[in-house]
C-alpha cells in the first residue's frame, strides 16, 4: 500500500525536479551504507581495542565541541559560496576521514589507534559542521516546499532499510573475518558509501527560483566597509541570541527540560558499546542485528507517528518518547544475553522514533512568534552543550559506580526527563 502510493506520487513529479530528487534518494542510500558500517561499528571497534569510557566519550564529544564554535562561522562562510558545490566539497573533506580508518591497524598499536580515532573525530568536525549547515540550505533550495515532506519521508525509509541490511551484513563479515582485518573491510565498505554519497550530492542543484532559505544558522546582518571575520560572526551571535530574550519567555522552560533530556540521552551513548562488549560479551554479528532491529522498529514507529501525534499532540508524544527511551538502559542492565538485547533494541527503536519524530514540531509549536532562527539557534546551543556534557559525564559516572549502576541511573534520569517535558515543557 505504501509502495503503491509512493509510485503513484512519483509518477506525477515535474520533470525539472526529478534529477534532484533521484540524487537525494541515492545520496541517502549510500549514506545508509556508511551509517550501517563505519558509523555503526566505530565505537564497538574502539571498545574491542580496549578503550575506556572516557575515550569513547571523547569520540562523541569532539563533534559537539566543533559545532559549538564553528556552526556560525561555517554559515557565514557558506553564504559567500555556491551552496551546491560548497556542500559537495565539505562532504568530500569530511568523509575523507573514513578512508583514514582503514590503515590504522597497520600503522598504530591499539592504544594509539584509540587516540587517533579521537583525533579524527576532532579533525572531521570542522568540514562536518559546514556540511550539516549547508545541506539544510541545499535541501531547502533544491526541493520545493510542497515536495519536501514527500522527499524527506522517502529518504528516511531508504536510510532505515539500507541501514538494516548493511549492519546485518557487516556483522556477518566481522564474525567471519579475524580481528582487525574484518573491521578494515567494514571501514572500506563505509568509505565506499561515503564517497558515493558525496558523488550524488554533486548533482543536487538549487532550483533557479528558490530564494526563500538563508544558509546562515542565524539571521544575517551587513556591516558595510567591514571585512567579515571573527568580530563579524561574534556580532551575529550576539545580535541573534541577545535580541531573542529567550529567558524572558515561556520558551526557557522548554529549553531547560530539553537540556535535561539530551544530557540524560547522551550520558549513555559512550557506555553502550562497552556494555555490549565487556559485560554482555556480544559478538559483532549480534551487535549488528540488534542495531538493525533498533532501526527497523524505529521505521515502524515512524509510520505510526502522524496518527499518534494527531491524537495526542507533539508535546505529549515527545514526552512519551523520552519515557520510552528510559527503558533501553534499564532493561539492558537486566538482560543476560543476546535475545534479551534484541528485544530491548526493538523497544528502544520505538521510543526514539517518537521523540525524534515529534521533537522538531514540538519545538516549533513552543517558539514564540515566528522568529524561528533565533530560538532554534538557542536550541542548537543547548543540544551541543548536552552532547558535550553527556559524553564526558557519562564515563565519569561509570568510572565511579561501574557500567551497570550507571546505566540504571541514566535510565531513571531519562524517565524523569520525559515527566518534566510533560509537566513543565
Amino acid at each position: 500500500m505504501l509502495i503503491r502510493k509512493w509510485i503513484k506520487t512519483t509518477s506525477v513529479i515535474p520533470s525539472e525536479y526529478r534529477q534532484n530528487f533521484l540524487h537525494l534518494y541515492l545520496d541517502m542510500g549510500w549514506f545508509g551504507i556508511l551509517s550501517g558500517s563505519s558509523i555503526a561499528f566505530l565505537s564497538v571497534y574502539a571498545a574491542r581495542l580496549g578503550a575506556n569510557p572516557f575515550q569513547v566519550g571523547l569520540m562523541g564529544a569532539m563533534p559537539a565541541v566543533i559545532n559549538l564554535f564553528f556552526a556560525i562561522p561555517a554559515g557565514l562562510w557558506l553564504q559567500k559560496r555556491a551552496i551546491g558545490k560548497a556542500v559537495f566539497w565539505t562532504s568530500v573533506y569530511y568523509r575523507f576521514g573514513y578512508l583514514l580508518l582503514i590503515p590504522l591497524p597497520w600503522i598504530f598499536a591499539d592504544q594509539q589507534q584509540i587516540w587517533m580515532l579521537v583525533f579524527l573525530a576532532l579533525l572531521m568536525g570542522v568540514p562536518g559542521t559546514a556540511m550539516a549547515v549547508g545541506f539544510n540550505a541545499l535541501f531547502a533550495e533544491a526541493v520545493p516546499a510542497n515536495w519536501r515532506a514527500h522527499v524527506a519521508g522517502i529518504r528516511n525509509v531508504i536510510l532505515s532499510v539500507v541501514y538494516v541490511v548493511t549492519s546485518v551484513l557487516c556483522g556477518v563479515i566481522l564474525n567471519n573475518i579475524s580481528f582487525p582485518a574484518g573491521y578494515q573491510v567494514v571501514f572500506a565498505i563505509g568509505f565506499l558509501g561515503a564517497a558515493m554519497s558525496s558523488f550524488h550530492l554533486y548533482f543536487v542543484n538549487p532550483l533557479s527560483n528558490s530564494s526563500e532559505f538563508s544558509i546562515a544558522p542565524v539571521q544575517a546582518t551587513t556591516f558595510s566597509g567591514t571585512k567579515p571575520g571573527f568580530r563579524y560572526w561574534l556580532n551575529q551571535l550576539r545580535q541573534n541570541l541577545i535580541s531573542v530574550n529567550v529567558w524572558k519567555t515561556k520558551f526557557r522552560s522548554t529549553l531547560s527540560v530539553l537540556l535535561f533530556f539530551h544530557i540524560a540521552q547522551y550520558l549513555a551513548i559512550p557506555l553502550y558499546p562497552l556494555y555490549f562488549v565487556n559485560v554482555l560479551h556480544l559478538n559483532d554479528q549480534q551487535i549488528g542485528i540488534g542495531s538493525a532491529a533498533f532501526y527497523f522498529s524505529g521505521l515502524i514507529g515512524s509510520m505510526q507517528l502522524a496518527r499518534i501525534s494527531n491524537k495526542l499532540g507533539h508535546h505529549k508524544v515527545t514526552s512519551l518518547g523520552a519515557i520510552l527511551t528510559s527503558l533501553f538502559p534499564i532493561m539492558l542492565v537486566c538482560s543476560r544475553g543476546y535475545y534479551q538485547y534484541l528485544a530491548i533494541s526493538l523497544v528502544g527503536g520505538f521510543g526514539w522514533a517518537f521523540v525524534g519524530g515529534a521533537l522538531i514540531n514540538y519545538l516549533l509549536e513552543k517558539t514564540p512568534g515566528n522568529n524561528w532562527s533565533g530560538y532554534l539557534a538557542w536550541y542548537n546551543i543547548i543540544l551541543n552543550t548536552a552532547i558535550l556534557a553527556g559524553s564526558i559525564l557519562g564515563p565519569v559516572l561509570a568510572g565511579n559506580v561501574n557500567l551497570g549502576p550507571a546505566l540504571l541511573i541514566i535510565g531513571v534520569l531519562r524517565f524523569l526527563s520525559g515527566v518534566f517535558i510533560l509537566k513543565w515543557g
